[in-house]
């Protein structure tokens, strides 16, 4: 992979969390049929079982604030690991949760990216 894996990260995190923002089922093309999702401890793989969990959550309006997008490229399958700290403002909640996301992309045929793994965490405590 050429230098460019901070920018493709940081590229799909804009791109993953504006669709997470304004319309969920929208990330479905961002997953694939493999792919998986553990949020908060549960586990759900494919595109159509992750959309819908991130789809049911129970919150009307979420703005996610990024703080830190931290990428690293992932040499052995051309793919990019992406750390993401920040803040979810909920339901125009005036105190914002701390939470911690993990993304794996890998490349598709075509060479775009696509999202393998995702893992995401409140820091609550």
């Amino acid at each position: 992979m050429a230098g460019n894996f901070q920018q493709v990260g940081e590229q799909f995190c804009q791109h993953y969390y504006q669709t997470f923002d304004s319309n969920r089922a929208g990330l479905t093309p961002l997953y694939g049929d493999q792919s998986l999702l553990t949020f908060e401890g549960e586990q759900f793989q494919g595109a159509a079982n992750i959309v819908q969990k991130i789809s049911s959550l129970p919150f009307q309006k979420v703005q996610h604030q990024i703080v830190k997008c931290d990428c690293h490229p992932s040499l052995a399958d051309n793919g990019v690991l992406i750390f993401v700290t920040g803040n979810l403002v909920v339901d125009d909640n005036q105190n914002p949760l701390k939470f911690a996301q993990v993304f794996k992309l890998n490349q598709g045929p075509g060479g775009n990216y696509f999202c393998a793994n995702d893992m995401f965490r409140l820091n609550i405590g």
